[in-house]
């Protein structure tokens, strides 16, 4: 496997590099800021793609905003983009319920363990949920009544036929055992006419968020982790690496995969998604998640292309 190239001040590398690509999917959490922390020299660079005719679509893994609030940060940001603009976990969660799923009723809600950008996405596809941000999950310890009623499904809603995990800034006990109560069926356990346990799925497995210059919690540690640990069962995960979400993308946006670039900083989702998807080219940016060590290890996950100090380099 060939080196990766280092593009940071060498203008005759980038040139050729941008030159290489119409399309640039680019993440978001560590490589366009840190929380609210915007990196230097993003805004520009992004103008300076679009300047040139590249096209960039905003893929993130992170599913507490939805498309809309991803399109309000990024124009407070002064990056421009367009709704249309941006892929997340929990807009490619939604596509896969409705499109692929295709839950019939009465069995066609879904339990949410997440914030309001998966409840936003479901609703943009007519999914009817429960869960999330309802006050009514935030309740903290269980009552005898709870634990019984989850054991023999009278607490549970007989229509639940997907379990949907994603980031939860308000995870609790309550709120695992409703899931985990879908999961094993226990709400379709005194109805004959419905059988069988929800479908396990997750807008992501990361393990970290990056924020604050800092790292935190990602799905995959909290929500999703206590659920598959529980259950024994893995759930089939929507965003980056998924090539469910590179066949979504690549539907949507009709792109030609060989040339387009995957742009970001970790290296088991961003530089994975782009290497199993074929993809022209990936860039990793040494402001998030992985550093140059982490791909120079015998079992790093994936291994980029190309790779910067930060994205602004681009601008040579």
């Amino acid at each position: 496997m060939a080196e990766p190239q280092y593009l940071s001040g060498n203008s005759p590398a980038i040139s050729a590099f941008l030159d290489k690509f119409d399309t640039f999917l680019i993440d978001c959490d560590g490589v366009l800021w840190s929380g609210d922390h915007v990196f230097d020299g993003i805004p520009e660079t992004i103008k300076l793609l679009q300047n040139k005719g590249k096209r960039t679509v905003f893929v993130t893994n992170n599913s507490t905003k939805s498309r809309k609030e991803y399109y309000a940060k990024l124009s407070s940001k002064g990056i421009p983009c367009q709704v249309e603009d941006i892929f997340g976990s929990s807009y490619s969660a939604a596509i896969y319920i409705s499109r692929i799923l295709k839950l019939e009723p009465p069995r066609n809600k879904v339990f949410v363990l997440g914030e309001a950008g998966i409840e936003a996405e479901l609703a943009s596809e007519g999914i009817a949920y429960l869960g999330g941000t309802d006050p009514k999950y935030r309740k903290l310890g269980m009552e005898p009544e709870d634990f019984a009623g989850i054991a023999d499904g009278s607490a549970l809603d007989p229509d639940v036929g997907v379990v949907l995990a994603g980031l939860d800034f308000h995870i609790n006990y309550y709120k695992l055992a409703h899931a985990h109560g879908y999961l094993c069926g226990n709400h379709a356990s005194k109805d004959a006419n419905k059988s069988g346990k929800a479908v396990f799925l997750a807008t992501n497995m990361d393990s970290t968020l990056p924020m604050c210059h800092s790292f935190f919690p990602g799905a995959g540690s909290a929500s999703v982790v206590a659920l598959s640990n529980m259950t024994g069962d893995q759930p089939l995960a929507l965003g980056k690496p998924s090539q469910a979400m590179m066949d979504a993308v690549e539907g949507k946006f009709h792109l030609d995969r060989s040339r387009t670039c995957m742009i970001g900083d970790r290296l088991n989702t961003d530089i994975q998604f782009g290497v199993q998807g074929h993809l022209g080219g990936t860039l990793a940016v040494l402001t998030g998640v992985n550093k140059k060590a982490d791909w120079e290890k015998a079992d790093a996950p994936a291994v980029p292309a190309y790779y910067v100090d930060g994205l602004a380099d681009l601008r040579g």
